[in-house]
């Protein structure tokens, strides 16, 4: 079921839910062609209502994804090119797809350390370090850093895509990314609560992205629990 997990603003209720479904498209787990179950069904399952289950499905058939027939129902109508607001983030439950909700552990202004690659035109940068969910499931820890001179990260305004902050907040959008995918060590900056313990070696990630511009403007790294997540990167 959708939460409100990050602080400050989450996405709207209708989003998460029609980025739920959309996620179950992409994971093959809604084949094209299903019919959903009945909207009173659906909205119970959620926890909302049937208008703002309605206003979840008008997004999807927004985006080509859905087609609703009068007296018929609501049938899946694309697995091949399901795009949403977490197109970008590839880690899945190992049952599939899994809504991607964050808590954010802190956000500070502070010079770049030598060891991260070369990204934007600033010497400082913000370092975001937040811990992921898929659903309710803790997958991950994340440390994001962003070029000071893309624009300034208010605390307060972040919500669970920070691709979407970007876009909405700070005037520019990710344009694409390149991962690499390894092994690493949990941090020792990484909550109690987190599933593996600091040092353990897990699934890691570093991503850079880039916007409108020729150099990149964001480095990630993040460490991921592979009991509880898979990284899938998929090729339509």
């Amino acid at each position: 079921m959708p939460n409100t997990r990050a602080t400050g603003s989450a996405l709207p209720l209708y989003l998460q839910i029609s980025e739920a479904l959309t996620r179950e498209i992409a994971s093959g787990r809604l084949a094209d062609g299903e019919r959903l179950a009945p909207e009173r069904q659906l909205a119970q399952q959620y926890g909302t209502t049937v208008r703002t289950l309605r206003k979840s499905l008008a997004e999807m058939e927004k985006h080509g994804m859905l087609e609703r027939i009068q007296g018929s129902g609501n049938y899946i109508r694309s697995t091949q090119s399901a795009q949403s607001i977490y197109s970008m983030f590839r880690l899945e439950l190992h049952s599939g797809g899994g809504l991607p909700t964050a808590d954010i552990l802190s956000v500070e202004e502070c010079p770049k350390p030598a060891d991260l690659p070369a990204f934007g035109t600033a010497e400082t940068g913000t370092r975001i370090r937040r811990l992921r969910y898929l659903d309710d499931v803790i997958i991950a820890v994340e440390e994001i850093w962003l070029d000071r001179d893309a624009g300034q990260v208010k605390a307060d305004q972040l919500s669970d895509s920070l691709y979407r902050y970007y876009r909405m907040a700070l005037g520019f959008w990710i344009t694409r990314a390149e991962d690499r995918v390894s092994l690493g060590p949990v941090p020792d900056w990484a909550p109690a609560h987190f599933s593996k313990p600091a040092g353990t070696t897990v699934g890691y990630i570093e991503r850079l992205s880039w916007a409108q511009v020729s150099a990149p403007v964001e480095f990630s790294r993040t460490w991921f629990d592979p009991d509880k997540a898979l990284y899938v990167q998929r090729l339509t």
